[in-house]
This record gives C-alpha cells, sequence and structure tokens, in this order.
C-alpha cells in the first residue's frame, strides 16, 4: 500500500510502498479516503511535537474513510462505515488501523474532505472555549492566527456561544475569511500597535492563541480583569515568557490546551464534544472551510501551505478516489 514516510527529522516525507496492515486487538482497519494536515505534522517531522514516533513513521493525524475490518475484540463501527477519526500518525496512506472504539460514524452531510480536516481544529476550539475557558455570552473574544485550520474554528465556535469576536490574521483577503465565519472586529496582525486596538475596542475577555510571539504579551495586557488566555499554539515559533505578576495583580489565567492530551486521558469528554459538534453542523451552525484539496502525490505542496502560513481554513488531501 502506499504511505508517505518520514525517514530522518528534518527530512520531507516521501512516498513509499509499504506493507498492507492488519488489524490488531480492538483495532479497525480503515480505507483512508482523505487526511486533513495540521501545523503539528510539520513539528513532527522536525522532531518539535510533543509525540515523537519511532522512525520511519508515516505523517497524518486526522483522516475520513470506510471501515474494512475489525481485529479481534473491537467494538466499534461495522465494516462498510464512513468514519472519521484521529491518531498520532498514520492517516497518509491508503489505510490506517485505528482504535475502534474511537472512530465517529459519519452523518450524510459531511463528505470526505470535509470531515477529514473536522475533528481537530473543531474538537480543540470547542473544548477550550467551553472546557477550559469558561466563555460566556456577551464576553469579548480575541483569536490570533484567525484565519487558520485552528482560528477559523475558534471564530465560529466563539459566535455560536454568544461572544463578541475580534479576529487578527495577516492581509485583507485572510480578514475576510475570519469575517465570513463571523468575526465582529477585524485586525491586521502586521499593524502596530495591537496592544492599544484591543484596549480601544475595550479589552478581552478571552484570548485563544495559535501564534504566540510578541500577539500574546500584547493580548495578556490588554485583558481585562478575570481574563483567561488560551496558549494553542506557536505558530510564530516563538513560546511566550509570562510574567506572573501581571497574572496576579489582573487576576488572570493563562490555561495551556492539548488537543491530544484530552484524546488520551478524557477520551468520553472529547466523544460527547464531538457529538455537540456534529450536531451543530447539522443544524447548520457551522460551516467547515476547506481552502484546498489536493491529490495524494502533492502533500509537499500542502505541507508548504501550512508551512508559509497561505492557507486559509483546512488543507486536505485526497488519499482515495470514490
Amino acid at each position: 500500500m502506499r504511505a508517505w514516510q518520514v525517514a530522518a527529522l528534518g527530512e520531507a516525507p516521501a512516498l513509499a510502498e509499504i506493507q498492507p496492515l492488519v488489524p490488531g486487538k480492538g483495532q479497525a482497519l480503515v480505507r483512508v479516503m482523505a487526511a486533513g494536515l495540521n501545523f503539528a505534522d510539520l513539528l513532527m517531522a522536525q522532531g518539535r511535537y510533543q509525540v515523537r514516533p519511532a522512525l520511519p513513521f508515516v505523517p497524518g493525524m486526522e483522516f475520513s474513510g470506510i471501515v474494512t475490518a475489525l481485529g479481534p475484540g473491537a467494538e466499534g463501527p461495522a465494516p462498510g462505515t464512513r468514519v472519521m477519526g484521529t491518531c498520532t500518525g498514520g492517516a497518509l496512506a491508503d489505510c490506517i488501523c485505528a482504535s475502534a472504539d474511537r472512530l465517529i460514524p459519519l452523518p450524510d452531510c459531511v463528505g470526505d474532505e470535509e470531515a477529514a480536516g473536522f475533528p481537530i481544529a473543531y474538537g480543540t476550539s470547542h473544548l477550550a472555549l467551553t472546557r477550559k475557558a469558561g466563555l460566556r455570552p456577551g464576553e469579548t473574544l480575541f483569536v490570533t492566527g484567525a484565519a487558520g485550520g485552528v482560528g477559523l474554528t475558534a471564530v465560529e465556535i466563539g459566535k455560536r456561544l454568544g461572544a463578541r469576536v475580534i479576529a487578527s490574521a495577516r492581509g485583507a483577503e485572510r480578514l475576510a475569511v475570519a469575517a465570513a465565519a463571523g468575526a465582529d472586529v477585524l485586525i491586521d496582525s502586521e499593524a502596530e500597535g495591537l496592544k492599544d486596538g484591543l484596549r480601544g475596542e475595550g479589552g478581552v475577555d478571552v484570548v485563544y492563541d495559535t501564534v504566540g510571539g510578541p500577539a500574546f504579551d500584547a493580548a495578556l495586557r490588554a485583558c481585562r480583569p478575570d481574563g483567561r488566555l488560551l496558549a494553542i499554539g506557536f505558530a510564530s515559533g516563538e513560546v511566550p515568557q509570562v510574567p506572573a505578576n501581571l497574572l496576579l495583580v489582573r487576576n488572570l489565567a493563562v490555561i495551556g490546551f492539548w488537543y491530544g492530551g484530552y484524546q488520551d486521558h478524557a477520551p468520553q469528554v472529547v466523544a460527547d464534544s464531538m457529538a455537540e459538534l456534529l450536531r451543530w453542523r447539522a443544524e447548520g451552525t457551522l460551516r467547515p472551510h476547506v481552502s484546498q484539496v489536493l491529490p495524494f502525490e502533492a502533500l509537499p505542496e500542502g505541507l508548504e501551505l501550512l508551512r508559509t502560513r497561505r492557507a486559509t481554513g483546512k488543507v486536505v488531501i485526497r488519499v482515495q478516489q470514490q
């Protein structure tokens, strides 16, 4: 079967032929139809991600597909069921073996490409904003990287939860994408004076930061008392250093959130979250934005879109044709 493999850290994935997979105990064999790309795929290939699989490894952390077989003792969707799922790697291949009980059956209203880019971005924003930050109706939410795969879902979900959303992204085209997702106020991330701009909007209650660097510090200093800052990622490559004295005198909280960790230690929380998100999708509240669907052979192009931060929403690799 075909698979993209990382043979050495720092090297680009290479297309290879590998041995067919056989599902083990509790696993399902899924024929992958599409795979979503994430910034974490780049970090993992560089050895800079919190999960470091043994080499060589197949990247890809989310997928949609069709169950083709169940391993011994597996309890999950029956063969023939369309599903989506997440994994620590392995999605960028013709097939994947995944924990059967964590696969999510897909409603007819969700297509393969949309499903492949759905669980990580929406799951991250939903749990971070509801469970960790406790975003309330009427509060102001500030989202950095608001046109990216994860940031855009934070804009959508923030509006769904009744917040006023301030979105930061680079350039008019990307800001227009955030506006279409429901952002109330738009700020160009390349403009000067972010802290003063946020204060001019009355300050913020919750910060959803996917970028790190100076934007985090500016948002911290623009927080209202009892503000909550969610550290989601560091796409800028710069991890913020938090001055604890500001946290003390303003009664602020900095909260880390990693979706993969929740999948490991609180799988039922993740399942309940995804069930609510799919209900919202069926109601038409969520409108997933897939900016590019690329063929399997074009993975390097997709990763370059993420590396240069030129993508909006999700980039999806089509693995199989119908």
